[in-house]
């Protein structure tokens, strides 16, 4: 298994165990996830990643339990893995934009049985790192359809749907209360 960490800064030689800036509600049992981690994600899912870190966007993809209606009605005819949604204000900085991918090793991380997320609870040094600096390149090659649109509001109601959808750093996006 293939675990990543995605950066705009090209110098991280150890990923310190830091609380999140904004802390999401967790279920009974699981608050320690607001505390300091190290956070990854899968190589499977790490398309969730490939965009400024600022970059408002939620991406879909279909789960076993994904009706056919659903899949038309959000997929219509595109044959894509992933579909991912981003804002025309965020499009030339996700053109232009560069990340860095760096590679953790997996022994210290315990999945959060979360779309891919991995989490450390101690000091981690990365393994390699490699830059990427043709985002929509990098996601189409992860078979990643990517849909521009004037706002976000219209996917609101896709969290009701039969499908997996990731909204990610949605606070920072057009009209999203």
């Amino acid at each position: 298994m293939r675990l990543f960490h995605f950066s705009d800064h090209p110098d991280i030689s150890r990923f310190v165990p830091r609380p999140p800036i904004v802390a999401a509600a967790r279920p009974p049992g699981l608050e320690w996830l607001s505390g300091p981690l190290v956070w990854a994600i899968e190589e499977g899912r790490q398309a969730m990643y490939l965009f400024p870190r600022d970059c408002p966007r939620i991406l879909l993809w279909p789960t076993q339990r994904t009706t056919e209606e659903d899949l038309e009605r959000w997929f219509g005819r595109s044959t894509a893995r992933i579909l991912a949604h981003v804002e025309w204000a965020w499009f030339e900085r996700l053109r232009s934009g560069r990340l860095y991918r760096y590679e953790l090793p997996p022994g210290p991380f315990e999945s959060i049985q979360d779309a891919g997320m991995w989490v450390a609870r101690e000091t981690v040094e990365p393994v390699a790192m490699e830059v990427i600096d043709d985002l929509p390149a990098a996601l189409a090659d992860q078979g990643v359809e990517l849909r521009i649109m004037s706002s976000l509001t219209p996917l609101k109601d896709v969290w009701d749907s039969s499908l997996h959808a990731s909204g990610i750093r949605l606070r920072n996006a057009a009209g999203w209360a």
